[in-house]
């Protein structure tokens, strides 16, 4: 009995006497080699009936039956290395002994059985030199090994050279090996080619019925046939990832009448092959049907404390908002969720609204999927178009559902009122069925084709601006509004969570960078003027970039504390500024209250008398409803203040009124009252206090009539130094809305008529009107005026 180190061989089985070369992989054990020039290079190599990356074995992993073989050389290569050896003779391993890195085997020769006479094997050499001479006809380059193949005279030497060139699995090649018999070897080893011979065959005349002339589709369906019997060879066969549409429509249990749509593609896809022109497009709808969820999910009872405190937790502020949220929630707790609902926020950007939506979500325990639709202007986006275009999708509603894999996610719509109409269609006209709790039970998207429930759903809509929404698209919502944030809000936004966040995605903690309170007002006063606080986040992120810089480099030293006199060095010059009101008034001018997208505003209305023909001339970029406001201001004043000025007075004076900033459209109906008293000041040549500001409009009775936007309003008046702000008296109800902190340092004066207006700001005291005695005085000085009354001209 002899031993040597086992050598393991992967997918190879060696058969020929003689030397021999082959390649190793990156993987080639070398403390191996090491152990086998120990033994001055012998070895047994035997074949591995699996091989696994891991090079750990015991001896059940290996065929029994190998060769004792001698290694000369071991050569580097770019890819692994190079092995010559030579081969000596065949052996049978009776035991193994495991050493460190190494099996040791125990061996002994194993010799062939003469079994077979000369003659006979003469005539098998005979015959299988000829049928490999007729083979390699047909394969090019082979006329070289062929002829070396002619001058072999036994079995075994055939057996030995073309076995490595045969497409045969390990375990077949290693069963010849194992054949003692040299009968029943040649006998095997004929079968085996006479098979391959006919395999040769059947290729080269499947080859022969196409040229490259006929039409590509049969021979790609040739290819993909080949392809498969490859596949089934390797042993990754299609049937373990071709989709039985049939069985998944089966166990995924679809409503009667999808399943029956469904049945029908699938019978067409059938009849039509896998090759069909529109095979494709069946696949990618069977497969829509399959992943839409379509029975109803489980309904998770609502938690209201703990959804009041995630929405307490993640959002400062918006009490009114929070609170209709959790209103909402609990007739939703109460109904058992029998239906899907339909919030429409409305507010400024980065008021929260769509963080908002996500809030709910997660205190409904529910999946959350939103689609944008800012510049949607093509109805198919909502409704998915028909099959039978090409590059065919499904609507962004149906989408939305696929990716939610729930029948009753919160879904949100964002931008709303950014919808566009074209050519293509009414997108908002799309929604219509989408957002009607009585039509959305059966939406019918194009492409599906079907109908599909989306009651379950709740759908949360957010937009900056109610008037760009169609009538009938908002009267299918219930209208939640998202108001302007205060300065107070801001701070506190910033310091429980935009600050935090920027620490966080620029790696750094608190620990590292210090933010005074100082510097946070003076951030949101002076580098920012908006209603959200998206450019606060930005200016938080430039702050903290630019210190995280100076913390890397070591200029300064952790943490590093910054200060409100330091912002300037860091964030630049101050970016926002607001209109501070002065010391006094000249007669003229007077304080109004403005609403603006990012918040409220002051603006001061001006007014001038200029030599003339009474002519009223306005400048400031005005829309046509605030010169409306001018024109019923200045009847008022003609017909209430006729005392001051007469109407001779007028007509030699052109009135100039302007309201600064002319670079910026301004228009609402809010100004009447400011223009009035402006008009009235200079009438009377009596200044208005300049600490004091107003907001109103009027009717040409004399009414002071209700605006909007009082909350911003307020807070722009508080910010810029006003003391006292007079209000129509139906506005009183807003003022529960403004923060504690602003209207405790204010006072309000409510009014109901341009004669309290008047009184308030000017001290005038008028009598009520009486258009009979203002007739009477036009009748008494008619011909001065030069028009008869009583004629009507």
């Amino acid at each position: 009995m002899n031993k040597h180190v086992v050598m393991p061989l992967k997918d190879m089985v060696l058969f020929s006497k003689g030397q021999i070369h082959i390649n190793a992989d990156e993987h080639y054990d070398m403390l191996l080699q090491k152990r086998i020039d120990e033994n001055d290079g012998y070895a047994i190599a035997l074949t591995l009936k699996e091989y696994n990356d891991t090079n750990i074995y015991n001896e059940k992993d290996f065929y029994h039956i190998g060769n004792l073989i001698k290694v000369t050389k071991v050569s580097r290569e770019s890819n692994g290395y190079r092995l010559s050896m030579d081969v000596l003779e065949r052996v049978i391993v009776s035991s193994f002994d495991v050493e460190p890195n190494a099996f040791i085997a125990t061996y002994e020769p194993l010799a062939d059985m003469v079994d077979m006479d000369p003659k006979s094997e003469e005539e098998m050499v005979g015959y299988v030199k000829n049928m490999t001479e007729e083979m390699s006809k047909n394969i090019p380059g082979s006329e070289g090994f062929t002829k070396h193949l002619l001058q072999m005279t036994s079995m075994n030497e055939l057996i030995a050279a073309l076995m490595p060139y045969l497409h045969l699995s390990t375990e077949e090649k290693q069963a010849v090996l194992e054949m003692t018999s040299i009968r029943k070897k040649s006998l095997r080893f004929l079968d085996i080619m006479i098979e391959r011979k006919e395999q040769l065959n059947l290729q080269i005349e499947m080859n022969s019925k196409f040229s490259d002339s006929m039409n590509q589709t049969y021979r790609e369906r040739l290819l993909r046939e080949q392809l498969k019997s490859i596949q089934e060879e390797l042993g990754e066969k299609e049937g373990k990832s071709k989709k039985d549409y049939r069985a998944k429509i089966k166990e995924a249990k679809l409503p009667e009448d999808i399943e029956e749509i469904a049945l029908e593609e699938v019978d067409k896809l059938d009849r039509m092959g896998p090759n069909g022109a529109e095979s494709n497009v069946i696949r990618s709808y069977l497969d829509l049907i399959l992943s839409l969820p379509w029975h109803a999910s489980e309904v998770k009872d609502i938690d209201i404390l703990e959804a009041e405190e995630a929405l307490d937790s993640r959002h400062y502020g918006l009490k009114k908002v929070k609170e209709r949220i959790i209103q909402h929630l609990t007739v939703m707790k109460l109904k058992k969720n029998k239906q899907g609902s339909i919030l429409l926020l409305v507010g400024p950007p980065g008021t929260g609204k769509t963080s908002l939506a996500r809030s709910i979500a997660e205190a409904l325990d529910r999946e959350y999927v939103r689609i944008s639709l800012g510049g949607v202007r093509d109805e198919a986006e909502i409704r998915g178009h028909r099959r039978t275009y090409i590059g065919a999708m499904p609507g962004k509603i149906i989408q939305g559902m696929k990716r939610a894999g729930s029948k009753n996610p919160v879904f949100v719509l964002d931008e709303v009122d950014k919808l566009m109409v074209s050519a293509s269609g009414d997108p908002a006209a799309a929604l219509l069925e989408v957002l009607d709790p009585e039509q959305n039970n059966t939406f019918n998207d194009h492409y599906l084709d079907a109908p599909y429930d989306l009651s379950d759903v709740f759908f949360i809509a957010t937009a900056n601006d109610l008037r760009t929404i169609p009538g009938p698209l908002r009267d299918r919502m219930e209208i939640i509004q998202i108001g302007s944030y205060t300065a107070v809000e801001k701070y506190h936004i910033a310091v429980r969570h935009l600050f935090n966040q920027s620490l966080e995605e620029h790696g750094l903690t608190e620990d590292d960078i210090k933010l005074s309170e100082n510097a946070f007002k003076a951030i949101i006063d002076k580098y920012t003027r908006e209603a959200g606080v998206r450019n606060l986040k930005r200016q938080l992120d430039k702050l903290v970039r630019v210190s995280s810089e100076k913390i890397v480099t070591g200029k300064v030293e952790r943490p590093y504390r910054i200060r409100e006199n330091m912002l300037t060095s860091i964030l630049g010059h101050e970016i926002a500024r607001y209109d501070l009101v002065k010391e006094e008034n000249s007669p003229g001018v007077v304080t109004g209250l403005a609403w603006t997208p990012v918040g409220g505003d002051i603006l001061f209305i001006e007014s001038a008398f200029i030599p003339g023909k009474g002519s009223l001339m306005v400048t400031g970029q005005l829309g046509d409803v605030m010169k409306e406001s001018v024109r019923i201001s200045l009847s008022l004043i003609k017909s209430r203040l006729h005392t001051y000025m007469t109407p001779q007075d007028f007509a030699k004076l052109d009135l100039h009124v302007h309201v600064p900033a002319g670079a910026t459209p301004k228009d609402g109906p809010s100004a009447g009252v400011t223009m009035l008293t402006a008009i009235a000041s200079l009438v009377t040549n009596k200044p208005v206090d300049s600490k004091l500001a107003m907001t109103g409009e009027v009717s040409l009775r004399g009414a002071v009539l209700p605006v909007g936007g009082i909350k911003e309003k307020v807070i722009a008046a508080h910010r810029s130094g006003i003391k006292k702000i007079i209000l129509p008296f139906e506005n009183k109800r807003d003022i529960e809305d403004v923060p504690v902190e602003v209207k405790s340092q204010l006072t309000f004066v409510y009014v109901k008529k341009i004669e309290e207006v008047l009184t308030e700001a000017l001290g005038l005291e008028l009598p009520e009107p009486y258009v009979n005695d203002f007739m009477l005085n036009i009748d008494d000085k008619k011909s001065e005026i030069g028009f008869n009354v009583n004629e009507g001209h």
